[in-house]
């Protein structure tokens, strides 16, 4: 996951246990905010996130709205998201583990330090894709 979508959930989830986490949230969204507005679908999708963080809906929403703006591909954006995360880490037992559920994917690669498990893989691909 980008780290812009996973400062935004894991911001929204609750882990902001400082003021300088709350303060490094605070800075992406604001960011967010004045580069693309606050009408945008992606603030928009964010702040329906805030009011209803456990919806899964809502982050793929999220998700896609952060690689349909680009949001990635501006270095200040990215820098404040990679702030908050490195704080997260810093923070007395590191980060809380993020969940991330990919649907209709036939291969996907993820790199990352760390550990990762990978269960209930179920390869529900048509017969024809099956024979590829």
């Amino acid at each position: 996951m980008d780290p812009i979508t996973s400062a935004i959930f894991l911001g929204v989830a609750g882990n902001l246990a400082t003021d300088a986490l709350t303060a490094a949230y605070t800075s992406l969204k604001k960011a967010l905010t004045k580069k693309h507005g606050q009408d945008s679908d992606l603030v928009e999708a964010v702040n329906k996130l805030e009011k209803t963080p456990d919806r899964d809906d809502r982050k793929a929403t999220v998700q896609a709205e952060v690689e349909i703006a680009k949001a990635n591909d501006d270095a200040e954006l990215v820098k404040l998201a990679q702030d908050l995360l490195n704080q997260l880490k810093e923070q007395s037992g590191g980060m809380s583990a993020i969940n991330q559920t990919v649907s209709k994917v036939k291969f996907a690669a993820i790199a990352g330090a760390g550990n990762a498990s990978i269960s209930h893989i179920n390869d529900n691909a048509p017969a024809e894709d099956r024979k590829k």
